[in-house]
């Protein structure tokens, strides 16, 4: 049958059919490019590796959720292919943050008590709370509140101390974030455990079941020295020998807690942990606002983790931490927010503007804590807390591909004279665009993908009504 198109319309169509088949990845990897999975192209990579590159005009590409090249737009595009690629000319790619501590269950008691002291507000308001409204469906709901949080935040690992911590493994798996979780032994009942012994045997259960994920690191989680006795934080050090499971506790956090450490134990909570053969290098320690000189030095020869936490800290009024001197003594010091009841968000920009600001007014001195230090401690320096610094961090080859595209178009960040000083200073939470972790975009345009977030919202706020019931003083019969 003879056509009766145009022969300059045949001809367009071959040529299309040409460009076609000549962009297609089989075409592509004969050209002897590289396959990857997915291509950041564009922006300004804040690399954060040991020279601490900012790359602009920079590209990305990734397979298998890892990082398999970095560096110029042009060298990257003419090495590799990939089937999807994301745009992100004109913004900035940073590493995903880190959020050192959370009990990120309870987002659902943000407010809940504020303008306390520690002992107060645990004893009067959080355990009675937790005691009465705690349930695997509670940590659920609110868990999921968290990562929903943290993802729109540029938060791609966390650390958590709580109950049901497999609860919270699973729905941080579904969302499809980063974590290190520890389930909680504490020496009186709690919500999922009644007993040391219980505590121990959730524990053995939580940590054989997630051990080697690619997600989820499972962790023991003393609360305290001094609410967890000598004989079973021994025996969480043998746990811990056995299983190589991180070990998360708070360490040092008041000085209530040093004073009364010392007339118990005669000896400060960090000397009695070292005492006691207690700390190594697996021990992610939250908070340690009261340690001494002597005792930094202990912490930096056992390798141990820290995570200061700024916010929660000042508005406990637990003190400052000599966070100056720990970076100065090259320890392992990462940001968190704490739970949001004591903060009362889990924002990771405020935490970082907050650290530099804290110790240079503390301290008196402008330069201490600069903006690079404090991005430093929200990226690689938090990975090294929680000891992951071989995965994550920052944007290397070989490491996990957890990035955060950050929008630079807003009136707050104009114009730009400094990266780190526009990331910390100006950036906000609202900023972050697109997330990545795993090498999964888990948020696009400012849309989550792996969470509901209508629903998450509706769920959190039914438990107000509840938490609010339970707390009502009862009427004399």
């Amino acid at each position: 049958m003879r056509s009766n198109m145009p022969k300059q319309f045949l001809s367009f169509i071959l040529l299309a059919v040409m460009v076609i088949n000549t962009s297609s990845p089989s075409v592509a990897a004969q050209s002897g490019k590289a396959r990857a999975d997915l291509i950041v192209l564009g922006g300004t990579i804040v690399t954060m590796d040991q020279a601490r590159r900012i790359i602009d005009d920079g590209a990305i590409a990734i397979a298998h959720g890892r990082v398999v090249a970095v560096g110029a737009r042009a060298d990257i595009q003419k090495s590799y292919f990939a089937r999807e690629t994301i745009d992100a000319g004109g913004r900035m790619i940073i590493p995903g943050l880190v959020n050192g501590h959370t009990h990120i269950p309870m987002t659902l008691f943000r407010g809940l008590a504020d303008d306390l002291d520690l002992q107060e507000w645990l004893t009067k308001y959080i355990f009675p709370a937790e005691a009465k409204n705690v349930t695997e469906d509670f940590v659920r709901a609110g868990t999921r509140l968290g990562l929903a949080e943290m993802i729109r935040g540029g938060t791609t690992t966390y650390c958590d101390m709580y109950y049901f911590e497999d609860a919270i493994a699973d729905e941080t798996s579904k969302a499809g974030v980063r974590a290190v979780l520890g389930e909680t032994v504490i020496d009186f009942p709690v919500a999922d455990n009644k007993t040391n012994a219980e505590a121990m045997a959730y524990v053995e259960k939580f940590v054989k079941r997630w051990q080697g994920d690619e997600l989820i690191t499972p962790a023991i989680a003393p609360h305290a020295p001094y609410t967890v006795s000598e004989e079973h934080l021994k025996a969480v050090r043998a746990f811990s020998d056995r299983t190589g499971a991180p070990i998360v506790t708070h360490i040092s956090e008041t000085k209530r807690e040093v004073e009364d450490s010392l007339k118990a134990k005669n000896a400060s909570p960090i000397d009695y942990l070292e005492r006691i053969g207690f700390l190594n290098e697996r021990v992610i320690a939250a908070h340690v606002v009261w340690p001494t000189a002597t005792e930094i030095e202990v912490l930096k020869r056992l390798k141990v983790g820290v995570v200061h936490n700024p916010q929660s800290n000042m508005k406990l009024a637990a003190g400052v931490a000599p966070v100056p001197r720990m970076l100065s003594e090259g320890l392992r010091v990462g940001l968190g927010t704490d739970g949001a009841a004591s903060n009362n968000d889990l924002n990771m920009w405020e935490e970082m503007d907050t650290a530099a600001k804290l110790h240079k007014v503390f301290s008196g001195d402008p330069k201490v804590i600069t903006a690079q230090e404090a991005f430093e401690m929200a990226t690689i320096r938090g990975a090294q807390a929680l000891h992951l610094d071989r995965e994550i961090g920052s944007i290397e080859v070989g490491k996990r591909a957890d990035l955060v595209i950050i929008d630079r178009d807003d009136l707050h960040q104009i114009p730009v004279y400094g990266v780190y000083s526009d990331l910390v200073y100006a950036t906000k939470a609202s900023d972050v665009l697109t997330v990545l972790i795993n090498g999964r975009v888990v948020m696009r345009d400012r849309k989550l993908l792996t969470l509901d977030e209508t629903a998450i919202k509706k769920g959190a706020r039914l438990y107000r009504e509840r938490v609010l019931k339970s707390l009502a003083p009862t009427s004399p019969k």
